[in-house]
Formats: structure tokens, sequence, C-alpha cells
């Protein structure tokens, strides 16, 4: 049984209203440490329930980001700056001076940028299978970056669906990603996502902000400006497989290896037997990293009065 409650509240933003959920302990004071946790590309904050169980004590802030979940509506620009002052506003909304960033996938991206842009509410960085260069071949343009990262992911965005059983059945309950981790918290993921179109359902992610993210993540500056200057403490956590459970994942193991020679203060640890979406998103990946995210925390929870 959970040892958080759980609401949501929407906080306002540049073109309208953030969604963000918060799992609070049940025992929590103003001296309850809190975490930030940011999903991704794709996904929502109900990514992270598993990871919340990881984390007793500790109060997590999960935004739906701008084009996702409940903030699928949100007007205006996407990319990894806008992403970043959003979760700002977030923190400003509940209080929050600073505290440790943990991003799954894009949101590490963000988390990275985040922590450049505003150096003073962050305090550690951990980085989920994201967060840093991605071997993209150049030249490629803005469909084919988004095909060739996110692949059946992205096809998705731009299907239609009966309701919620149509969706699962046609899509997620044969991703191979989830074959041998289906749960009740994926169903809720999955059925949070669908939203009204007429008389179908969609995914709420916007393609088109997806569009503007990936080649954000790919092609822009923001990204390796913040890996330029990395001033906070910074953990990657690598996993074996990607998106459709294949090998080699996102960051293959040479291309890995020189992206972090190039950036030694970023620490690295390589987890067995997880695929992009379980590392967060199933019991075994948020056991497999429990240890680490609660290092974090405690580590950079900022002490009162100093």
């Amino acid at each position: 049984m959970s040892t958080h409650t759980y609401r949501t509240l929407d906080v306002p933003v540049s073109g309208g209203s953030l969604r963000v959920g918060v799992w609070e302990p049940e025992d929590a004071t103003d001296a309850t440490p809190s975490v930030l946790a940011i999903h991704g590309v794709t996904a929502s904050h109900l990514a992270w329930p598993f990871v919340v169980d990881q984390l007793p004590g500790v109060r997590v802030i999960a935004p739906d980001l701008r084009g996702r979940g409940r903030s699928n509506e949100l007007s205006g620009p996407a990319g990894l700056s806008a992403h970043a002052d959003d979760v700002v506003a977030v923190l400003d909304a509940l209080g929050v001076d600073s505290l440790p960033v943990i991003g799954h996938s894009m949101g590490g991206f963000v988390s990275v940028v985040l922590a450049h842009r505003h150096p003073d509410r962050i305090t550690r960085v951990v980085l989920i299978d994201g967060g840093l260069p991605l071997d993209v071949p150049a030249g490629l343009g803005a469909e084919q970056l988004v095909s060739a990262i996110l692949g059946p992911t992205a096809e998705r965005l731009s299907r239609r669906w009966a309701g919620v059983e149509d969706y699962i059945a046609g899509f997620w309950r044969e991703h191979p990603a989830f074959a041998e981790v289906w749960s009740e918290e994926l169903e809720r993921y999955i059925a949070y996502d669908l939203v009204p179109e007429g008389d179908a359902f969609r995914p709420a992610t916007s393609y088109q902000t997806t569009v503007d993210d990936t080649i954000d993540m790919n092609t822009g500056t923001a990204l390796p400006e913040a890996l330029a200057s990395i001033r906070h403490p910074m953990v990657f956590l690598s996993v074996p497989r990607g998106l459709q459970n294949e090998e080699p994942g996102l960051y293959a193991p040479d291309h890995l290896q020189n992206v972090l020679a190039a950036l030694p203060s970023v620490r690295h640890i390589a987890l067995d037997d997880l695929n992009h979406y379980t590392v967060v998103m199933s019991p075994q990946g948020a056991a497999a990293i429990g240890d680490v995210l609660r290092e974090e925390v405690r580590a950079g929870t900022p002490i009162a009065g100093r």
C-alpha cells in the first residue's frame, strides 16, 4: 500500500495552465523533502507511481509537460527552455525554493536545461536514460528525426481509438516493452492518455509539440550550452534496451562511452535487464533505481536554516 496521498493542481504558465501531480507523504510537514520528477516525450505525470513508492517520506512533484496529459491544450511554443521555465512556475506555486530533479527520457533533457537556466532552484540532477546527446544521423528532416528516434511511439499519436479498451488492445497490450510487466498502474496511465476528439479518442500528446521538442533536443543550442557548464552533481542511469525492448537501447555502448568521456563530471550507473520504459514504469525498474534516488534526494535536500 502506498505511503503517499495523491492530488493534482493546475498552475498558470504562459499560454494556459499546467496540470501537476503531487504525491504527499501521509505525515508530511514543512520539513518534508521534495523531489521534482519530469516525464518523457509522449508521457504524463502518471508515469511515476512505482518510483513514488520507492521514496517514502518524500514529496514527489510531477507536472504534465505542455503538450501532454492535461497540459495538452497549452498555447505557445514548446522546446526545452519553455518546459524548464514552466517547471519553475510549478515550484513557485508550491513554495519550493530548491530541490533535486529526476528526469526520464526527454525529461532528462529538460532537467539538464532547467539546472542551467535556473541553477538556484535545482540541487542535484538524476538522468534516467535521457538527457545526454543521442546518436542521431546528421541531416534528417523533422519528420525523419522523430521517426528515427521514436518509431511506433510517434506513429501512435496520429491514430484514433474508440475508447480505452480499443487503445489497449490496438497498441499497448502487445507492446514489446510491457509484455512481462503489465499492471493496473499502466492501465491507469493509458486511460489518462486518451482525450476525446469528435466521436473518437486520440492520445493526449500533441504531435507537433513532440516534433518541436525532438528537434530542440537533437539540434537546438539549449542542451549543448547546458552540458558545457554543468555545475550540479549529475548521475546518468542507462538501460540496455530501448523503446521496443530492443538492443542496443537509446544509448549504444560505444556512443555512450564517447559522450561520458566528454562529460567527466557525470556519474554513470549501468542497469541490467530493463528497457527504456520499464526502468520507471514497473516495480522491477523502480526498485533497481530506488537506492540511487533515495541517496540523491538525501544529498540534494536543502538543510533548514542554511
